[in-house]
């Protein structure tokens, strides 16, 4: 099945499969850029050149998508069309700017609380964790362009439609949306197991980034270090570790309780 996919000019056409909506060819794909639809990534031919490359790259750069150089086999893999050496993987999620979302909040008289996911790959993980956000009442999840799950129609399923209610903010650089956060006011609060502080101990009724780690690593060094707090869920086992999507789950639910008691007081 195909839809026509520019709002503007009904130039290129989005192929839609029952696991995600794809964009084929050079200039249908620098024009799918040029009119704002939500790319995931960009797969590019090894070796492709040539002045339309050239300047599908530019497009690239300037929209700071994520792309990837592949073997022309994995292209062939993804459609039987012609695609010219480039496919691009269309989102069905409107990605939301994290700059802008946080000041719209504070205005809004709300207390925000935000979600950031250090390279989620698991795409049941992502989709779980977002349900919860969804349930808990998280302002807006933040996830990483590159090396995170990718927000497929799997992840919608996986999430019951949470993806596609919560606010994603996907973003270049976790540092620099890190500091922001700090800047404006909210506490940047990493979930490790190095944590000096119980997640009980951790005040939540203030404006809040809470950090999760990926499934393999934790959050990484260089984003650990930017965190104000370091809290850790009690472990009782002998397994030393929590899957991230139950550990989301139980941070984000003591930031519901102690919000909800302080409502009540």
């Amino acid at each position: 099945m195909e839809r026509t996919g520019n709002r503007q000019n009904d130039k290129f056409h989005v192929k839609q499969s029952s696991k995600q909506q794809l964009v084929y060819g050079l200039r249908p794909v620098i024009e799918a850029i040029e009119s704002g639809v939500q790319i995931d990534k960009i797969l590019i031919q090894n070796g492709l050149s040539g002045n339309l490359v050239n300047e599908l790259k530019s497009k690239i750069r300037a929209a700071g998508l994520p792309f990837q150089y592949v073997p022309i086999e994995k292209l062939d893999k993804v459609t039987r069309n012609n695609h010219q050496g480039v496919v691009a993987t269309v989102s069905p999620i409107e990605y939301q700017q994290f700059m802008d979302l946080i000041p719209m909040l504070f205005e809004q008289g709300k207390t925000p609380f935000v979600v950031l996911l250090d390279h989620i790959t698991d795409v049941r993980n992502m989709g779980a964790i977002v349900r919860t956000a969804e349930c808990a009442g998280v302002d807006a999840v933040v996830v990483p362009d590159r090396g995170s799950a990718q927000m497929s129609e799997d992840a919608i399923k996986t999430s019951s439609g949470a993806l596609l209610r919560v606010p994603i903010c996907r973003e270049q650089n976790l540092k620099t949306v890190i500091n922001f956060a700090k800047q404006i006011g909210l506490q940047v609060v990493a979930a490790t197991e190095k944590g000096s502080k119980q997640y009980t101990e951790v005040d939540f009724k203030q404006p809040t980034l809470l950090v999760m780690g990926s499934e393999e690593t934790g959050i990484s060094n260089e984003v650990l270090r930017l965190c104000d707090v370091r809290a850790k869920l009690p472990i009782m086992g002998e397994v030393q570790s929590l899957n991230v999507g139950v550990a989301a789950g139980v941070f984000m639910y003591e930031v519901l309780r102690q919000r909800a008691t302080s409502n009540v007081e």
